[in-house]
């Protein structure tokens, strides 16, 4: 029996991969690797500078760090299996490691989208109400914001993932794609999915306008706000708070609308893996970057921790010369 007999009998998956038959893996696997080493460490340093240091105590900061924790999630989801086959000539997914992964980037991506969304309202909250911002964003709101965003990714995960996964798989096994994303599974299917592919449309169409019409209308009390102030020193300060914010939502939804909303048409498989390369391998790197780049508290924590360590590391040494 053939390879491919042996595919069709198997509840296996074969992943394709970015590129099909990469010239130089090797180069192609370092720079996957260096961007995922970036990732993690940007994501899990900006937690941590988060957590230690009492002046980022506050809930947008709060609001970032769970940020950092889905992007930490997001980016292991896809990108350590990625490494993994680039150096194995073994691609294979088992059914269960597919759903694994459908289910989870829905969750993730579903949780991101809701999220960005209500921070803008923190945003709004933070600029146009300044003096009721203790109280309208207080701690069990911060919570419950946290919460709603990770219920709310978690059911489109659960909804979607056991439909998808249900489909009969009757031709080649193999996945055109780095992953097991939605579109490119269902091109296996030998089942008409138009009506389920419809239906998904509309569903990630609804999540992507509920957090927008929040974003929108926050920037928009935003802007009005700010184009009234008298103060330079405020409206500098207002965009310095939200300009990290609007970059990091205009990388993740634009990338968004082209999966989610452009008509097929619009979409060859290429394409589609390397947008999906960008929001799942770049955005998580590049959103705590610009956080601590755009940040002047952010970076002025960062260089309090390495001063400490600095100031402990010097001490260490002249403790051990002194003895010497």
């Amino acid at each position: 029996m053939g390879m491919e007999g042996l595919l069709q009998n198997s509840t296996n998956f074969v992943l394709i991969g970015l590129i099909t038959h990469p010239a130089f893996p090797g180069l192609l696997f370092a720079i996957v690797f260096s961007i995922f080493v970036v990732a993690i460490t940007a994501n899990v340093v900006m937690i941590l500078l988060i957590h230690v240091d009492s002046r980022l105590h506050t809930p947008m900061y709060f609001l970032l760090s769970q940020l950092s924790i889905m992007d930490t999630i997001y980016i292991c989801i896809t990108v350590p299996k990625m490494l993994q086959d680039l150096l194995s000539k073994d691609k294979t997914i088992s059914f269960l490691g597919c759903a694994l992964q459908i289910f989870l980037y829905l969750t993730l991506i579903g949780g991101e989208f809701f999220l960005l969304g209500l921070m803008a309202y923190d945003r709004y909250v933070a600029v146009c109400n300044p003096l009721r911002y203790p109280l309208l964003m207080n701690r069990r709101v911060c919570l419950f914001v946290v919460l709603g965003s990770w219920v709310g990714g978690s059911l489109d995960g659960f909804v979607l993932t056991p439909v998808t996964m249900s489909f009969p798989f009757c031709s080649s096994r193999e996945i055109n794609h780095f992953f097991c994303e939605i579109p490119a599974v269902l091109k296996l299917s030998c089942a008409d999915t138009s009506l389920y592919e419809t239906l998904m449309y509309a569903c990630c169409v609804l999540m992507l306008l509920l957090p927008l019409s929040v974003i929108s209308v926050s920037y928009t009390r935003i802007l009005l706000t700010v184009h009234r102030m008298n103060s330079a020193e405020g409206r500098r300060k207002a965009f310095a708070t939200c300009s990290s914010h609007v970059t990091v939502v205009s990388i993740f939804y634009g990338a968004a609308f082209y999966t989610n909303v452009l008509p097929h048409s619009y979409h060859t498989p290429e394409k589609d893996k390397v947008v999906s390369a960008f929001y799942t391998i770049l955005t998580p790197m590049l959103n705590p970057l610009i956080y601590s780049v755009r940040n002047k508290e952010v970076a002025a924590a960062l260089r309090k921790v390495l001063g400490r360590c600095g100031s402990s590391q010097g001490i260490r040494v002249g403790t051990v010369i002194r003895k010497d």
